[in-house]
């Protein structure tokens, strides 16, 4: 059996009081889409923020002071996450971290199998906030994480990260590597960004002929200048092609809807538009590529020559 059921999560960040607080809303959330069958739990990118609430008030606008201090609840963290990926038998990627990494942060995202296991994938690919004002430097490298399903199936799945997902070459290398699924967490804090990440992930769900997961982060947060705004919707994209939407949205839920986006995905669909589709971008990305040469200026009338 192909089928397997996926939750994306449209998270909004709340004040909380305490370490308790953060941890009993966390599992409130692992155990709705675990009771609801969901085998793959997605949070979005930097909901792990909501833990700035947890320092003292004079870091909570400090986007460079709060790095290192939020490293002291990373341990607790991947605890928590490992130990509700193994109470609920599921699958989690957990809202990405600023982590520390020798003398940078990177922006991970924790993985964690069923068994409590975790790996990550660190964002290749800064915006200008995170490079210019925040100083989170780019990850290295491109993961396939190989994940066991209950129906025996294995599902390879990659992250790419919000703007990781606006450019070919991330999720190139991950379906290359043998992802069948992208996973897209996201923070947005309008309209214009969320558009940018949902365009390119679908553009990735085409020229991969894949499945893109699209889990964002909803903020209204003026106690910290870290979140302040975020806005979206969870959705799942895929190729338009057999069997699959002719708009290329599987589902998605409301804008700024707080909650799990949960549907089943049939990996036999994937593999059968890439075998036999209308279109065969998967196959013909290799010729996309030779075909490519460097642009050649050509002048249309002699007013052009300027």
């Amino acid at each position: 059996m192909t089928v397997f059921r996926v939750a994306a999560a449209a998270y909004r960040v709340d004040f909380l009081g305490g370490w308790a607080a953060y941890a009993a809303k966390v599992g409130g959330w692992v155990a709705q889409a675990a009771e609801a069958g969901a085998e793959v739990l997605v949070f979005p990118e930097y909901a792990a923020l909501e833990l700035v609430a947890l320092l003292p008030p004079e870091l909570h606008h400090d986007v460079l002071g709060m790095r290192p201090a939020l490293q002291a609840l990373l341990p607790d963290f991947l605890d928590l996450h490992a130990g509700l990926a193994r109470q609920y038998g599921v699958c989690i990627v957990a809202g990405s971290f600023p982590v520390a990494s020798g003398e940078n942060f990177v922006n991970r995202a924790h993985i964690f199998a069923p068994d409590g296991m975790h790996s990550w994938q660190d964002k290749l690919l800064m915006t200008r906030f995170e490079a210019e004002e925040w100083h989170i430097s780019p990850g290295d490298g491109v993961r396939v994480f190989a994940l066991g399903l209950r129906s025996g199936e294995i599902l390879r799945f990659g992250v790419a990260t919000c703007y990781d997902s606006e450019f070919p070459a991330p999720a190139r290398q991950m379906t290359e590597g043998g992802a069948e699924v992208l996973l897209v967490p996201s923070f947005t804090g309008s309209r214009a960004g969320f558009t940018r990440v949902r365009v390119g992930s679908m553009a990735r769900a085409l020229e991969g002929q894949c499945y893109a997961v699209h889990a964002p982060l909803l903020a209204d947060a003026p106690w910290s200048y870290a979140l302040e705004d975020a806005v979206g919707r969870a959705a799942i994209y895929a190729p338009a092609d057999h069997g699959l939407p002719e708009d290329g949205v599987v589902a998605e839920g409301g804008w700024n809807d707080s909650g799990w986006l949960i549907r089943d995905l049939d990996l036999a669909l994937i593999r059968n538009v890439r075998a036999d589709g209308h279109v065969l971008n998967w196959r013909d990305r290799g010729a996309a590529a030779g075909r490519s040469t460097s642009a050649e200026t050509v002048a249309l009338g002699s007013s052009a020559h300027a």
